[in-house]
């Protein structure tokens, strides 16, 4: 089992270049889709993600922290995505949340991996790391799945709006 996960991070490079071809395809199809509406609120979203999994492919992996750039990467992103959202002053889509969340987890992800490999020294696969490879897949396909569909598809929203204190 080690050596197929070993297999897996080798594919790394091309796993990203996978998800930049997922990002591309939401954005070509909110495009084509957005051409007569005046809501460009997904196209817009699917842009930035686009940008900014296209920008990351430009990283050296090869670094010494690479997930620490990684990370910090990611909030970047969570920010710019904010302050889009700022300006624009649209309702929250379903798709926002899914993106913001999924960034969020990747970052920690991220985070997570840095301190295991770097701070802690750890060169031996262990169960974290499974979690880190197929997490990160399940969630870079999830956001631009959503992007594509921007439905509730694994009930985070519900989860959220549940979870939210109502106004007494």
């Amino acid at each position: 089992m080690a050596d197929l996960l070993w297999s897996l991070v080798d594919l790394g490079d091309n796993i990203g270049l996978l998800f930049t071809w997922f990002f591309l395809i939401s954005f070509l199809y909110n495009l084509s889709v957005s051409i007569n509406k005046a809501d460009k609120n997904l196209l817009q979203l699917s842009l930035i993600m686009l940008v900014s999994y296209t920008s990351s492919l430009f990283m050296d992996p090869h670094t010494a922290t690479p997930h620490l750039n990684y990370f910090y990467f990611d909030f970047v992103t969570i920010g710019i995505l904010l302050i889009w959202r700022a300006v624009c002053k649209r309702p929250i889509s379903i798709a926002f949340v899914y993106v913001i969340v999924g960034l969020f987890i990747n970052a920690c992800l991220f985070l997570g991996m840095h301190y295991d490999i770097v701070i802690v020294g750890t060169l031996y696969y262990w169960w974290f790391w499974t979690i880190y490879t197929f997490g990160m897949y399940f969630i870079d396909f999830t956001m631009a799945l959503i992007l594509i569909i921007n439905k509730d598809l694994l009930k985070l929203v519900w989860l959220i709006k549940r979870l939210k204190p109502s106004p007494i």
